[in-house]
C-alpha cells in the first residue's frame, strides 16, 4: 500500500497492483499453439497412412499385380468422376438418412428405457442380464430374420440400425443417472417438486453427457453396420454402391467409395464430438 497526503491534510491509502507470478496473456496463446501442433500431428498422422498406401499398392506391388487397381492415384481420380457425373451424392444422402432414422428411433427407445433402469434399482436388477444377452449378439445375425418378418426394403434395414444404435445409448443413460448427486435429488424434493419437474429440471440435464457419450458410440456402431445392411435386397446406398461396383469390375471406384465412407464416418463422429462440447459448455456456463 501507498500513502498520499490530500488537500485536506488526511492521508489516503491506495492499494497498489499486485503481479500475479503467472503472464495470464501467455495462456490463449499457449492452447492455441496446442491445438496446432495436435492438427499438424493428426495431418502427419493421415500422411503417413496414405505414404504406407501408396507404397503398397503402387511401389511394393508388380507391374501386373491385381493391387495396382486399389492405387490412391486410381482412386483419387476416380473419386472425382464420381462427385460429379455418377448418382453417388444420391446413395449418399439415402445412407445418410437411414442412419438418422435408426439414430432417432434408439434415442426414443434408449433414453426413456435408459431412465428408468437407473432410476429403479428392481428394474435393473431385472432387465441387466437380458440387455447383456442382447447386447452381446451381432446386429448382422438378425439379418435374415429381419428380412422375413419386415421383408425386402428399408424397414429391416431401420431394425437392425436400431438395434445396433440401442445399447450404448440405454447404457450410458442409466449410468448417468446412477451417478446423479444426491444432494440434487434431496433439493428438489425439499422443493416439493413434481416428478415431471425432478426429471426435466435435474435428472434429465445431469445424464445429458452421458446420452451424447452413448450417441457417439452409437453413431461408430450405425456406421459400421450400415454397409452390410445395405447389400441386402436394396437398390441404393453406400453398401449397394460397393456391390454395383464390384458387379462392374470398377476397381478403383470401390476404392473411392470406401474413402468416402471413412470421410463420412469421420465427419459424423467429429460433429457428434463438437455437439457434445456445446451442450455440456452451455450446461456448465448456464
Amino acid at each position: 500500500m501507498t500513502a498520499s497526503w490530500t488537500p485536506a491534510g488526511a492521508t489516503k491509502v491506495s492499494a497498489a497492483p499486485v503481479r500475479s507470478g503467472r503472464d495470464t496473456t501467455t495462456q490463449p496463446r499457449s492452447a492455441w499453439f496446442g491445438h496446432v501442433t495436435r492438427a499438424m500431428a493428426g495431418i502427419f498422422g493421415l500422411a503417413a497412412l496414405m505414404l504406407v498406401w501408396w507404397i503398397a499398392t503402387a511401389v511394393l506391388a508388380s507391374p501386373g499385380s491385381f493391387l495396382r487397381h486399389f492405387s490412391p492415384l486410381e482412386a483419387f481420380a476416380s473419386l472425382a468422376q464420381l462427385a460429379t457425373h455418377s448418382d453417388l451424392p444420391v446413395h449418399i444422402m439415402v445412407s445418410l438418412r437411414r442412419v438418422l432414422v435408426g439414430l432417432c428411433l434408439a434415442l426414443l427407445i434408449g433414453v426413456p428405457l435408459g431412465l428408468a433402469v437407473g432410476s429403479f434399482a428392481w428394474l435393473n436388477a431385472g432387465t441387466s442380464p437380458a440387455f447383456q444377452f442382447l447386447r452381446m449378439i451381432s446386429p448382422l445375425s438378425w439379418m435374415p430374420i429381419a428380412v422375413m418378418v419386415f421383408g425386402i426394403g428399408d424397414r429391416p434395414i431401420y431394425f437392425l440400425l436400431t438395434f445396433a444404435a440401442l445399447w450404448p445409448i440405454l447404457l450410458n443413460t442409466a449410468e448417468g443417472v446412477r451417478r446423479l448427486q444426491p444432494s440434487w435429488l434431496s433439493l428438489a424434493a425439499s422443493l416439493s417438486a413434481t416428478r415431471w419437474e425432478t426429471l426435466r429440471y435435474v435428472i434429465f440435464p445431469g445424464v445429458m453427457a452421458h446420452v451424447l457419450t452413448g450417441l457417439r458410440l452409437a453413431i461408430g456402431i450405425v456406421w459400421i453396420v450400415l454397409v452390410p445392411c445395405e447389400m441386402l435386397g436394396v437398390s441404393a446406398g453406400l453398401g449397394y454402391f460397393i456391390l454395383d461396383t464390384r458387379d462392374r469390375l470398377a476397381y478403383s471406384e470401390l476404392t473411392a467409395t470406401v474413402l468416402i465412407i471413412g470421410v463420412l464416418g469421420f465427419l459424423l463422429d467429429a460433429a457428434a464430438r463438437g455437439f457434445h462440447r456445446i451442450v455440456i459448455h452451455e450446461r456448465d456456463t448456464f
